[in-house]
C-alpha cells in the first residue's frame, strides 16, 4: 500500500480524466499535450536552434536577456514517459531557473518512442549536451558549471545521459537533477505494483517502457543506459539531487538509486514529498510542489557557486 494523497490534490485527480497509455490513446494524448504556449517571463529570452533538422531534433535555449558571459548552464529533458512531450513542456520552470538563479538551460527536443526506441532518444540527447559544451563560449556558459536535469522520463534521462557521458569520458558533468526519474524498466519495487495510481499508472509505465526498450524489453540484459536502476557501477557520477512524490510509482527505485549512489560515494540530496503523486509540479498550489520548488532553486543555486 501506499500512503494516501494529499486532500488538496485527491479532488484534482479525481477529476482528471484516463490518461492511461495504449497504442491506441497514444495519439489523442499527445494532441492533448501539444500546442500550449507559455508567455516567456520578463527578463528572460528563449531562442531555437536546429541540430538536426530531418530527425527533428532541436533545442530551445533559455537565458537571461542581459547576457553575460560565465554563467551557469543546465541541459534539461523533459518527460512523458518516452512517448509524449517536447521541449516547450517545462518553459515556465525553465525560465524561472533563469530568472531566479541566473543560469542558461538548453532544453532538448528528442525523438519519442515507440517509433524511435532506445537508443535514438539518448543519443538525441548526448547530441544536445555535445552542442551545448560546443557553443558554450558563443551561449556564455561556463563548462565548469555545466549539468543535467530531467523530470519523469526525462530525469531517467538524465540519469542515463550522466552514465553515458561519464563512459564515454568526452563532456564532462558538474551535477545532475532527477526529478520523479523514470529509472527501472523491470518494475519489481512494491510502488510500481500499486494499482490505481494517480497520473502515472502501472499500465502506462508498462506502455512507456514497452515503447521505449522495443524488443529489448523483458530481457535479463538490458542496458544500464537504457534503465540506470540497473547501473552496478555508480561511482564518479556528480553532485545529484533525487526528488519523487510519496505516493509515486517511482518512488522505491528513485529513493534505492539515491541510497546507492551515497554508497558509491556520490554527494546526494534525497527529497520525498509526502502525498504527492507523480507530476505533482503540475499542481503549483500544493504545498509540496511549492517546497519542491524552493528546495530544488536552493540546491541548483550551491551547484552554481561551488
Amino acid at each position: 500500500m501506499l500512503p494516501p494523497l494529499d486532500p488538496a490534490v485527491e479532488a484534482i485527480v479525481a477529476a482528471m480524466p484516463d490518461l492511461t497509455l495504449t497504442a491506441e490513446t497514444l495519439p489523442t494524448i499527445r494532441g492533448l499535450l501539444a500546442g500550449a504556449t507559455v508567455e516567456v517571463l520578463d527578463g528572460v529570452e528563449r531562442v531555437e536552434h536546429v541540430l538536426d533538422e530531418a530527425a527533428g531534433v532541436r533545442v530551445i535555449v533559455h537565458r537571461p536577456a542581459t547576457a553575460s558571459r560565465g554563467r551557469p548552464g543546465v541541459v534539461y529533458l523533459h518527460g512523458g514517459g518516452y512517448v509524449l512531450g517536447d521541449s516547450t513542456m517545462d518553459t515556465a520552470r525553465l525560465d524561472q531557473w533563469c530568472a531566479h538563479l541566473g543560469c542558461i538551460a538548453v532544453s532538448v527536443e528528442y525523438r519519442l518512442a515507440p517509433e524511435h526506441p532506445y537508443p535514438t532518444p539518448l543519443e538525441d540527447c548526448y547530441a544536445g549536451l555535445t552542442w551545448t559544451r560546443d557553443h558554450a563560449e558563443d551561449l556564455g556558459i561556463d563548462t565548469e558549471r555545466l549539468g543535467i536535469a530531467g523530470l519523469s522520463a526525462g530525469g531517467g534521462l538524465a540519469a542515463a545521459l550522466t552514465l553515458l557521458a561519464r563512459d564515454r569520458d568526452e563532456h564532462p558533468v558538474t551535477f545532475q537533477l532527477l526529478d520523479s526519474p523514470m529509472l527501472d524498466d523491470r518494475q519489481v519495487t512494491p510502488s510500481s505494483q500499486v494499482d490505481g495510481l494517480a497520473v502515472w499508472t502501472r499500465d502506462s509505465n508498462t506502455f512507456g517502457w514497452r515503447s521505449y526498450l522495443g524488443d529489448r524489453y523483458g530481457a535479463p540484459d538490458v542496458p544500464y543506459h537504457a534503465a540506470p536502476a540497473r547501473a552496478e557501477d555508480l561511482t564518479g557520477l556528480p553532485p545529484t539531487f533525487v526528488m519523487v512524490g510519496g505516493v509515486d510509482g517511482f518512488r522505491d527505485e528513485d529513493v534505492d538509486y539515491a541510497l546507492r549512489l551515497c554508497r558509491a560515494g556520490v554527494s546526494t540530496e534525497l527529497h520525498v514529498y509526502p502525498g504527492a503523486p507523480h507530476g505533482f509540479g503540475l499542481f503549483p498550489d500544493l504545498p509540496a510542489a511549492r517546497q519542491a520548488a524552493r528546495d530544488v532553486e536552493d540546491w541548483l543555486a550551491r551547484q552554481f557557486g561551488a
